[in-house]
């Protein structure tokens, strides 16, 4: 266990200094101004002496080395810098759009969890039967209708035609159903596939042809042996997505104007607020990497065969 820990933090550090390097040198070679669109936010003309003065104040006529330096040093020290446009505390932008998608993203699982697990599990129970060909029919439309494409067809009919669900903003349940509904439902169709498959695979080995021969019922080998043995595929991609989810699903939240972390971080970028940039890509890779470290010691408690190949824990 501490094997394994230890060597999930020594690539966890390594890889948000690679990430703080990356996206430094990406923020400084993409175009455009941040100071002429922090000073023309009022659209008044502004003079080469203005810009300079800011500049300045910005600190961005500072060599690069000593530009990254300053903000890595503050990045230590868990502060994100301050936002060029609110001027405001990256890290409470962050934090204050935080809860909103923390709530699409339960919804979302709820949804997914609530399609994928029956019918990917009914797929593998009943293989070649109706349900089993209904599914996979459903999976690979799920998979093939983009998501922005599903959000505006919820929209036309759940809210321009039927005024049943609102199309945007947050404040009630009402307003979770439609994006969660856009996410769920997109994310369900590879989780059934994913989940049916490897249901097959676990199904087809010789424990479980053991456990068979030796008069164990069908549901429990199916639940206690089966489900069990394929869930390192599933869980591992589940990681993935819940990652995915907390970093805002930026078309979603742009599509229903809902205002989390995805919405944000386009905002940010048509403004050039690059602290906020910065911030966002350092805070999302240091929770999507916890989470990956979180997904390898949980799967390896479920798989001993993960457990060996890791050293044993």
């Amino acid at each position: 266990m501490i094997q394994l820990l230890g060597k999930r933090l020594i690539e966890f550090f390594l890889f948000i200094f690679i990430l703080s390097l990356i996206s430094f040198a990406g923020i400084k070679l993409a175009p455009g101004d941040a100071v002429r669109q922090l000073l023309r936010v009022d659209d008044v003309t502004v003079t080469n002496e203005q810009v300079e003065i800011q500049r300045d104040i910005m600190g961005l006529n500072e060599p690069i080395i000593v530009q990254y330096g300053d903000w890595f040093l503050k990045f230590i020290r868990l502060d994100l810098g301050t936002s060029y446009m609110t001027h405001r505390p990256v890290t409470e932008e962050i934090w204050t759009r935080m809860p909103a998608t923390l709530l699409l993203t339960f919804t979302s699982i709820v949804v997914l969890t609530g399609i994928a697990v029956p019918l990917g599990a009914c797929s593998a129970l009943y293989p070649k039967k109706w349900i089993d060909r209904v599914s996979r029919v459903l999976a690979i439309m799920g998979a093939s209708i983009p998501s922005f494409w599903l959000g505006l067809l919820l929209i036309e009919g759940f809210s321009v035609q039927w005024s049943i669900f609102p199309s945007m903003g947050n404040g009630t349940f009402m307003h979770l159903v439609l994006p969660s509904l856009t996410l769920g439902l997109t994310m369900a169709a590879v989780y059934v596939r994913l989940l049916r498959s490897s249901l097959l695979n676990s199904l087809s080995q010789d424990f479980i042809l053991g456990a068979r021969a030796r008069g164990i019922g069908r549901n429990r080998i199916f639940w206690l042996h089966a489900c069990r043995h394929s869930l390192t595929p599933v869980m591992t991609m589940f990681g993935i997505s819940v990652g995915s989810l907390l970093g805002g699903s930026v078309v979603v939240e742009t599509i229903f104007a809902y205002p989390g972390l995805g919405k944000f971080i386009v905002e940010a970028i048509h403004n050039r607020d690059y602290p906020i940039i910065q911030g966002y890509i350092l805070f999302m890779g240091a929770i999507i990497m916890l989470l990956h470290v979180v997904t390898d010691v949980v799967v390896g408690y479920v798989n001993p065969e993960i457990r060996l190949k890791e050293g044993g824990y």
